[in-house]
């Protein structure tokens, strides 16, 4: 939740009052799951082992745990996967098989 809030604010420039919104609707929306001490230590192997941030192995790690196939991002390198996760850029020129999947073969 921190981390799209602080896309919304940052990259976004939308308020910190507008974003705490939208971060809510999704909260209510989709699954949440906590930040585990499993989480931080796979995290940490990952930043590690594969040269992530912390920030983003955090977020990859809690994607495994609460078993995503797809995790959507424009930092992290597209076609990486790690823990069952792939890394999956919706901006790239050529869209990923995966998230022509998620579109349901729609462009």
């Amino acid at each position: 939740m921190g981390e799209p809030f602080n896309v919304l604010t940052r990259k976004a420039r939308r308020s910190a009052e507008d974003a705490r919104r939208v971060v809510q609707v999704w909260r209510d929306a989709y699954a949440v799951i906590s930040t585990t001490e499993t989480i931080l230590t796979r995290a940490m192997d990952a930043a590690v082992d594969h040269g992530l941030s912390i920030w983003d192995a955090i977020i990859l790690s809690a994607a495994s745990e609460a078993g995503c196939r797809v995790l959507l991002s424009e930092d992290m390198q597209d076609g990486f996967n790690w823990g069952g996760v792939t890394i999956v850029n919706p901006f790239a020129p050529s869209p990923h098989e995966l998230l022509d999947d998620l579109r349901g073969g729609v462009h």
